[in-house]
């Protein structure tokens, strides 16, 4: 999914400004026929300020809340303290509230969902990890709880996704946007990915979109993933020609369309799993992780030896540091399993300061390159520049070179952004797949030759990461009209 963020602001006055309209998002958007001189909503509100609760965290009026989409048997769950819920998919069901999309494309969406539980397992498996933090920030706020289910349709609940549009994290920021909603980046770190700052911009861009688009959550998240300013051009394209600005009348492409109905469709698969043979990982209704503040800039590797953790775990849930180390100039805190909390504390108040950046010293050689020490150690070149402060690639024999020690276990796993894209404009369309045989020889890029489909659908349809090798004998689903959603 390309998910542009847009700046555009919708503005009283009859007519939006020039700059409103070249501020656009979405999936590489383009303007419709004759979307000149739009008109936006009328009397839009404009975003309420943010108040500051006693620990400086921005607070926000709680959003309307209107039909609800919990299941009529949810009653009983919605009596129960959000803290006292069972387990995290039943703090969410009680806290639907949103107005349920009436589309054919949300059944489309849920026959996809119903038949790829393997898809669902895999999503399940990394929302445990964040998933209530997010309901509690939503709770918090007083927004609706669907919301929670909006990285599932962003990136999976996938830290490292990546689109072709550079949006990363689990909210899909580009770096403009990001940056405008508070989220550093640098060398070091990219608050795009860091799980606590990038949920907090994504929902003061949802709570901005909501007040914006007078109440409208279906308007509001179609400008999520389009753009503010796209959505209001449409919406006053239809408004001249007499037809309903509600966001299914929309002339919106492929992606925005279905964007809403696939959150809907995920919505009611939470509420109901059962109904569509889906079984759903319990996932405790506690902290998963803890905030520890560092002081300063340590280690990863430290840290993960201090509290017994594979460091890949520990990455995990800090996405938001790029590198072996946190920031030199903050952010100075780590996120580590809430059992762990205390172990950290401890061990930091121990640390002597010259332990919490490890380094090896090396001496260099006559002969020595920058490239071959890199390649010698395992560590990036541009690390140890980083680290000596060196401004070229030049050495000096005796110049003394520090190199990070955990930086050579410490890789980043770049996904790409995938999400179910497995879906039809029209319901009528669906049909069987066709199962393909890889044989010995085959790509993905002769495959989709010979079907006439594209490489990104036969990975979409089949679950495949980007670096997945083909093996002889797998079998792979195939649309050859390109257009699932038919029982399989």
């Amino acid at each position: 999914m390309e998910t542009i963020r847009s700046t555009a602001v919708l503005r009283p006055p009859i007519l939006i400004s020039l700059t409103a309209l070249l501020l656009l998002g979405g999936c590489a958007t383009t303007s419709p026929t004759n979307p000149e001189s739009v008109v936006p909503r009328a009397a839009v509100p404009a975003a309420s300020a943010a108040t500051a609760d006693a620990t400086g965290a921005a607070t926000k009026p709680a959003a309307k809340v209107v039909e609800t989409n919990a299941p009529k048997d949810a009653g009983q769950a919605e009596r129960i303290a959000p803290a006292d819920q069972p387990d995290v998919w039943a703090r969410i069901r009680a806290g639907f509230s949103m107005k349920k999309l009436d589309s054919p494309l949300v059944a489309v969406h849920e026959r996809w969902f119903a038949s790829n539980p393997e898809y669902i397992a895999r999503m399940n498996d990394r929302a445990r990890l964040y998933l209530h933090h997010i309901v509690e920030e939503l709770e918090r706020r007083g927004m609706p709880t669907e919301l929670a289910l909006l990285p599932a349709i962003e990136s999976a609940y996938q830290p490292y996704a990546l689109s072709r549009a550079r949006a990363s994290g689990l909210w899909q920021f580009i770096a403009p946007t990001g940056r405008l909603y508070g989220l550093k980046m640098n060398w070091w770190y990219d608050g795009r990915r860091d799980v606590l700052a990038a949920t907090q911009a994504a929902l003061d861009y949802l709570e901005k979109l909501y007040s914006e688009f007078d109440g409208d959550w279906h308007l509001a998240l179609a400008a999520y993933n389009a753009g503010e300013g796209k959505i209001a051009r449409m919406m006053a394209y239809n408004q001249q020609r007499g037809k309903s600005t509600d966001y299914v009348h929309l002339k919106l492409k492929r992606e925005t369309i279905n964007y809403v109905p696939k959150l809907q469709a995920l919505v009611n698969i939470i509420a109901n799993p059962e109904k569509y043979g889906i079984t759903l990982a319990h996932i405790s209704n506690k902290p998963y992780f803890a905030r520890v503040e560092t002081g300063s800039q340590i280690d990863l590797g430290v840290v993960a030896k201090m509290i017994d953790m594979p460091i890949t775990d520990l990455q995990v849930i800090n996405p938001g540091y790029t590198r072996w180390a946190t920031a030199p100039d903050g952010p100075h805190h780590l996120l580590v399993p809430a059992d762990k909390k205390d172990a950290l504390i401890e061990g930091l108040n121990k640390l002597p300061a010259s332990d919490r950046v490890q380094y090896r010293h090396h001496v260099v050689a006559r002969g020595d390159t920058l490239h071959e020490v890199s390649r010698r150690f395992g560590v990036a070149i541009d690390l140890l520049r980083t680290a000596n402060n060196l401004h070229s690639n030049l050495l000096r024999p005796g110049q003394g070179l520090l190199i990070p020690v955990s930086t050579r276990i410490l890789t980043p796993v770049v996904y790409a952004s995938r999400q179910p894209q497995a879906v039809p404009v029209a319901v009528r369309d669906a049909k069987q797949p066709v199962i393909h045989r890889v044989r010995a020889g085959d790509t993905l890029w002769s495959i989709s030759r010979h079907y006439s489909v594209a490489v990104k659908d036969l990975r979409e349809w089949n679950l495949l990461e980007t670096d997945d090798p083909l093996k002889l004998g797998q079998r792979l689903r195939i649309w050859p009209n390109g257009q699932p959603g038919g029982s399989t």
